[in-house]
């Protein structure tokens, strides 16, 4: 068997990390049905933190695509990828606006939050076509 460099073989764990939280195998762990409370946070981190690129009702700006879009459905970017775009930032693959920067200040219990409220939305309002 052909033994990888040592360079390469550093980078596969980090490789297969990002894909997996780009493409939903990483998740939050959910305890059980996010409460009202949980909600209402979530709503208020999302309108302060994310809305400004996500849009108001998570149908995307000038500046960020939509979160109703099929790419953000819970089987393709799953509650990890949020939680690792806000602390690491994202490079642009499903989009056209850039790379996203980490946002600074949200703590994990903050983004589970901010999760609830954007899967509750979509629960809601379904995903674009």
């Amino acid at each position: 068997m052909k033994r990888v460099p040592l360079p390469i073989r550093r980078l596969i764990p980090l490789a297969a990390l990002f894909l997996g939280a780009a493409c939903g195998s990483v998740a939050i762990p959910a305890t059980s049905a996010p409460s009202g409370q949980t909600l209402e946070q979530g709503a208020a981190l999302y309108a302060a933190n994310c809305a400004a690129c996500h849009g108001e009702n998570l149908e995307g700006s000038a500046a960020g695509p939509s979160f109703l879009s099929p790419v953000y459905e819970p089987g393709h970017h799953g509650d990890g990828a949020f939680l690792l775009a806000v602390t690491r930032g994202v490079p642009a693959h499903h989009w056209s606006f850039g790379d996203m920067a980490p946002v600074d200040g949200l703590s994990p219990e903050d983004v589970t939050a901010i999760v609830a409220h954007v899967r509750s939305v979509q629960e809601r309002e379904g995903f674009q076509q």
